[in-house]
């Protein structure tokens, strides 16, 4: 048995004999009996009280905790006291991606979870919590997308608690707990008809940002934060960093995840860049690096705002990008006094999709693709742009009749003619 069982009612003393007797201690009659002590596996000693007649539920008590701690299933009893407010508060300060990822999920977690899970306390939670939690979350929070997102918010702070022995298992992962699921779509291209529509709706000095978009598959920040030294005179562009908002505050930042890459640049999109920077001389920006409070960095940025400075996605947006697209007829013009619905399907990353789908259609490969697009994964590409593929079947009919024909047995019959 792991620690042992303090009687407070009685001490063992020697007798005049020399014999081993029960004394009644000072208080005898007094408070609960027994104490159940143990060593936890940080090398503390844990205990806990039980009353008079109750020696055997401590002695099982005790034997539990040592079943747990062989098991690696311990869990502290204090420590799982902890709510989870006061738990996903000390999570969040010592979470290592970046600021902006961090200042996500702290969103979600602090309008979404606490004020609903905060005041319980983490050792207690059960599957059935989470499972009346996310029926919460569905007249809450419309979207699917974003319902999964606060659900991974939440599942990740468990994952910690377990890690920490606080928790002995993750209540998200009951198999009678489902997790949010986003309604699967497809992406749908613009036609080249729409996307040179949309650069004429643009102010001029913001035309050639479809162009990089549309021609190079640059992200909004990535398009935001070229600068004319990563415009290679061989061919090529050198995607190097990006503009992001970080706590309210514009910074330069490394691409998504990381993922410096260079990417072919055509000379027509090298063309327009060129005539762009000519009416729209480059502007020195200086910016913090990563963080608020980061390094200064200066870039001769090629897109910048009317005043010269770094441009600010979501006046970007509302100023610019929309107008634009209601110019093209893809979203509605709103009513007077009334603004832009919101068209997230038509944001600038419908041009980086653009892009995709004149490279498959023209029979580039899926990694290629994947590099390109600056993605961590060609598998997450192949299942995006999938839909996009030139179909097998078609290139299957095209090889073999290539090679019926190569051998010069090729048939070229009525039958033929009428199933061609």
């Amino acid at each position: 048995m792991a620690g042992h069982i303090q009687d407070r009612w009685f001490k063992v003393e020697i007798g005049p004999d020399g014999k081993r007797i029960k004394v009644k201690t000072e208080r005898h009659g007094v408070g609960l009996r027994y104490r159940a002590r143990y060593v936890a596996p940080d090398g503390s000693e844990k205990s806990k009280s039980f009353p008079d007649k109750q020696k055997r539920l401590a002695e099982n008590w005790l034997t539990n905790i040592e079943a747990d701690m062989s098991r690696g299933q311990y869990i502290e009893p204090r420590a799982a006291r902890t709510t989870f407010r006061a738990y996903a508060e000390r999570w969040l300060a010592v979470l290592t991606t970046d600021l902006t990822s961090r200042a996500a999920v702290e969103g979600r977690l602090r309008l979404h979870a606490l004020p609903y899970l905060g005041a319980r306390p983490i050792g207690s939670f059960q599957p059935e919590h989470i499972r009346e939690w996310t029926r919460h979350l569905e007249g809450a929070v419309a979207s699917a997308a974003y319902r999964r997102l606060i659900f991974d918010a939440v599942s990740s702070v468990f994952n910690a608690a377990v890690d920490d022995r606080l928790l002995a298992s993750n209540p998200c992962r009951a198999r009678s707990v489902k997790a949010p699921r986003p309604v699967p779509s497809r992406v749908h291209p613009w036609t080249a008809d729409q996307v040179f529509a949309v650069r004429a709706g643009l102010p001029a000095r913001y035309r050639a940002v479809v162009d990089v978009g549309a021609g190079c598959g640059l992200r909004q920040g990535e398009i935001f934060g070229l600068a004319v030294d990563n415009i290679g005179d061989l061919g090529w562009l050198y995607v190097r960093q990006q503009v992001k908002k970080v706590r309210g505050t514009l910074v330069f930042a490394p691409p998504k995840r990381g993922k410096v890459r260079d990417v072919p640049l055509d000379p027509e999109v090298s063309s327009a860049l060129s005539e762009h920077m000519k009416r729209f001389p480059p502007v020195e920006v200086t910016l913090p690096w990563l963080t608020p409070t980061g390094p200064k960095v200066t870039r001769r940025l090629v897109f910048t705002s009317g005043v010269g400075m770094a441009l600010w996605s979501n006046a970007f947006n509302d100023q610019a990008w929309k107008p634009a697209l209601a110019s093209a007829g893809i979203i509605k013009t709103p009513e007077k006094g009334q603004r832009y619905a919101a068209a997230r399907e038509h944001g600038m990353h419908a041009l980086r999709h653009f892009y995709a789908s004149v490279l498959l259609d023209a029979g580039e490969n899926i990694k290629a693709l994947s590099l390109y697009l600056g993605h961590s994964d060609p598998g997450f590409t192949l299942r995006v742009y999938t839909h996009l593929m030139p179909s097998s079947e078609a290139r299957t009919r095209k090889a073999i009749s290539a090679m019926y024909r190569a051998a010069g047995h090729a048939h070229d019959g009525p039958e033929t003619a009428q199933a061609a």
